[in-house]
This record gives structure tokens, C-alpha cells and sequence, in this order.
């Protein structure tokens, strides 16, 4: 009880450390105080919960807080709420975001990050692995003792550049149909690949990329294909930041090395047409009479521009587990053991 109240107290004066500096930067922006506060709420409690709350905004903010933090902090609404947001998403020169410490916490544990999943579901899952159970208390608390048992100096980021044309290897973690999928659905794919730069680590097995299915088309008469278009739009780093990525000369010169494509993506080898470059974005175009792209067809993307990004230096120790983007070259495999769900 003792231990668990001091963390408890740990993480709080970080968060007013954090909330003091937001606060101060709020009064100077006007972007900020002009928001629609349900807006930015809606995303706070997606993140923390999964999906939006209902009722009055003063008690869902108020709920948050407690649930992250064991009790409702001051200032005022808009205060409180920008805080809020950057504690979970930016954190500042201090510490880390909620969510970097989250996936490093992951990483670090299980060679991959759940970024799908509701923070309380993260939270849950990784003392299960560590704990045997989840553990009660507040969410940040709850994070930062995990962290130190791990790793007693604690998570720091590293500013990192992302150069044009970094490729990553991902997959679909869903069959897309022509009957489940309709233009302007947005799906997520998954990277099954550590992306690593000079030894950081950027992006990471269970990072998402994000596409929009821009064709649907049922069979036709006269023995005419479905089809079913998507295009790659945002890739996910390790800091919960987003970059527009395509398929490009790079790209596709890293399908083709790859032979697992073959085995694992018999959609893409059958029926698939690149498209791509179109602007910024590529596209995956399949034809067939099987009108679906299969869970677990591979897909490789890479950066439009330059991106830069909170990074992870990964220690010494741990560089031969994983692939540098230095010295790129398809495994065609993946390893590490999945969070328990």
C-alpha cells in the first residue's frame, strides 16, 4: 500500500508539472481556448476508454481525471482539458506522453504496442503479463510502477528524423469483402516489422497504417471482376504521431525482395495491381471472383517527406533483435509474444 501511494504521488506531480506548463501555454494560444471542448474530450476519452462518453462535459472530464489520476485537478475547463491532452499525447521536455510510455512499456515487455486498444485495456494486459492480474488504482500510477520495474531509470525520447522513403512492411488484420466494406470506409492495417533509425526505435510491430477503401465494385455480368481499392494514407509512429506514406519505387522494390509475399498473400500475387505513386498516395487494387483481400496479406509503404518524431534509442543490448532501417532487409517473419487479450 505504502509503495503503490507514492507512485500514486509520483505520478501526479509529474502530471502538475505538466499541467502548469499547459496551462501557461493555453493562456498564449488562441487555437486552444476557440476548440469546441467536446471535440478534444471525445478523443481524450476514445483513447483512455475506447469510444466517447455521455452526459454532462464537466463530469466526464472529471471522470477521466480520476481514472488516470485518482482525483480531479484544478483551473478551469479549458485548462484542465488542454492539460489533459498534452499530458496523454505530447508530454513535454520533461516526460514523455502518457501513450510513448504506454508503447515502450509494451515494447519492452512484448517486442510489440497494442495502439488499437483502450489505454485501460494496455494497462490491464501488460500486469497481466508481469502481474499474473490487473492491479487497481489510478491508470498513471498504475503505468509508472510497471516502468520501474522494468526499467528503474525511467522511459526518456529521443528526437528523431524520419527520412522520405523509409519503408515499413504491414498487413491487413482484417478480411476486406466487397459485401463488409463500402468507398470511404477507413481500415487499419498493422506494421509487422520493428522500423528502426540509428538505433531508435520509430515505429513498432503493432503500429497501425491507416487506408480508405476508394472502390467497391460488386460482379458483374458477363463474367466481369469485383473489385475492391484502397489507399494508403497515414503510418503511425512510435509517439502516436502520423506521416503520409505511399507506394513508391522503394516500396515496391521491397514487395518484390520479400518472398514471403508469396506464400502469405495469395490475393496480392493473383489479383493485386500497385498503384502508385498517385500525388502522395498508393493504392492495392484487387480483381477477382474471390472479391476479398485476405487477413494477413502483406503490404509494404513508405514515407512521402521527412517526418520528425519522439524516438526510443534502444539499449545496445537489444540492437541484434531488431532491423535497422540502415540495412534494411525482409525477414519475412515476426517474433516477440502477443499481449494477453
Amino acid at each position: 500500500m505504502i509503495i503503490m501511494k507514492r507512485f500514486a504521488v509520483i505520478s501526479l506531480a509529474m502530471f502538475l508539472l505538466i499541467f502548469t506548463a499547459s496551462a501557461g501555454l493555453t493562456a498564449d494560444s488562441g487555437s486552444a481556448s476557440e476548440r469546441l471542448p467536446l471535440q478534444g474530450l471525445e478523443k481524450v476519452e476514445s483513447i483512455v476508454y475506447g469510444s466517447p462518453g455521455t452526459g454532462g462535459l464537466l463530469l466526464r472530464l472529471s471522470k477521466v481525471e480520476r481514472d488516470l489520476f485518482g482525483m480531479e485537478l484544478p483551473g478551469s475547463l479549458t485548462e484542465r482539458q488542454t492539460a489533459l491532452e498534452n499530458f496523454i499525447e505530447k508530454g513535454n521536455s520533461a516526460q514523455p506522453s502518457l501513450l510513448f510510455k504506454a508503447a515502450i512499456t509494451e515494447w519492452v515487455t512484448v517486442r510489440r504496442v497494442n495502439s488499437a486498444l483502450p489505454f485501460t485495456e494496455r494497462v490491464d494486459s501488460l500486469e497481466r503479463v508481469l502481474e499474473g492480474e490487473p492491479q487497481i488504482g489510478a491508470l498513471s500510477a498504475r503505468l509508472e510502477r510497471l516502468i520501474t520495474k522494468l526499467m528503474p531509470n525511467g522511459i526518456s525520447a529521443t528526437a528523431l528524423n524520419v527520412p522520405a522513403n523509409t519503408v515499413m512492411k504491414t498487413k491487413f488484420v482484417n478480411t476486406l469483402t466487397v459485401r463488409n466494406v463500402k468507398r470511404g470506409d477507413i481500415v487499419a492495417l498493422e506494421v509487422v516489422e520493428d522500423c528502426v533509425i540509428g538505433g531508435a526505435l520509430a515505429a513498432a510491430r503493432g503500429n497501425r497504417l491507416f487506408a480508405e477503401v476508394t472502390k467497391v465494385k460488386m460482379p458483374r455480368s458477363f463474367g466481369r471482376p469485383s473489385e475492391i481499392e484502397v489507399e494508403f494514407r497515414d503510418i503511425e509512429f512510435i509517439d502516436g504521431s502520423v506521416a503520409a506514406v505511399f507506394i513508391g519505387a522503394e516500396s515496391k522494390k521491397a514487395m518484390e525482395l520479400d518472398s514471403s509475399t508469396i506464400g502469405a498473400a495469395g490475393a496480392s500475387v493473383a489479383g493485386a495491381v500497385l498503384l502508385g505513386p498517385v500525388g502522395l498516395a498508393g493504392g492495392f487494387l484487387v480483381r477477382g471472383s474471390d472479391r476479398q483481400i485476405k487477413e494477413g496479406t502483406l503490404v509494404f509503404v513508405e514515407t512521402s517527406a521527412a517526418s520528425g518524431i519522439m524516438g526510443y534509442q534502444i539499449p545496445a543490448m537489444a540492437l541484434p533483435e531488431v532491423v535497422d532501417q540502415g540495412s534494411y532487409s525482409p525477414s519475412g517473419g515476426e517474433s516477440g509474444v502477443d499481449v494477453a487479450e
